[in-house]
């Protein structure tokens, strides 16, 4: 089981951190068959003063774990930071690296949990565990006054987290929740998987960003 996390997180984790032994194993792993990768906790990316965060699941291992960027390597990226674009949250100078120019305007992209896990499935423990880093990153966002989720886990780390009930927030795609002063956007995730199923259409995941860009406009 993971370790508890200490109550005053830092905005990130460190690059060596400890907390979770199956994710420390799994980081190793991947480091010794690919150690020019990132290979460590992925760090937020964009605007600290933004008022929008986009709360993904964790890093992919061919995406945010090579490159060190979260959404940057693997297709989820390429859906969300092009429509963060659309809605005006970013400078369209997405290239999937990390030196591709892309910059975030009144956003800020970070994961639940901050390592990649073996099967991109976190276990509950973990999850808990990197709770606090993702609350402090929210605490040391002056402006925020909304969070996208994206999938089902996001969601309910992020509504436990602020200590309101899962059966008063369900999720569910394009659903909207109020939590203390914060507007909350459910959305389903925008993996290859749920893409190439149909489950969630790029018109589909432009009109949750429509809802953000509306609310925080009015």
């Amino acid at each position: 089981m993971a370790a508890a996390a200490p109550d005053a997180a830092p905005p990130e984790a460190p690059l060596d951190c400890p907390l979770c032994p199956r994710l420390v194993a799994y980081r190793a792993q991947v480091a010794a068959k690919e150690p020019q990768w990132f290979n460590a906790p992925v760090p937020s990316f964009g605007d600290t003063g933004g008022r929008l965060l986009v709360l993904g699941l964790a890093p992919g291992v061919t995406g945010a774990n090579r490159t060190g960027r979260p959404f940057t390597g693997d297709y989820a990226g390429g859906l969300l930071y092009q429509t963060l674009a659309r809605f005006g949250f970013a400078n369209d100078r997405f290239d999937a690296r990390p030196d591709d120019g892309l910059a975030l305007t009144d956003a800020l992209v970070c994961n639940a949990v901050r390592c990649v896990p073996p099967q991109n499935k976190p276990t509950g423990a973990e999850i808990r565990t990197c709770r606090p880093f993702m609350l402090s990153r929210m605490a040391q966002m002056p402006n925020l006054r909304a969070v996208v989720c994206l999938g089902r886990i996001a969601h309910d780390t992020l509504v436990r987290g602020l200590g309101a009930r899962l059966a008063d927030h369900p999720f569910g795609h394009q659903a909207q929740h109020r939590i203390g002063d914060l507007r909350i956007f459910d959305s389903y995730h925008c993996s290859r998987y749920n893409t190439n199923t149909g489950r969630l259409t790029p018109e589909m995941f432009a009109a949750v960003f429509a809802d953000v860009r509306a609310w925080l406009d009015a």
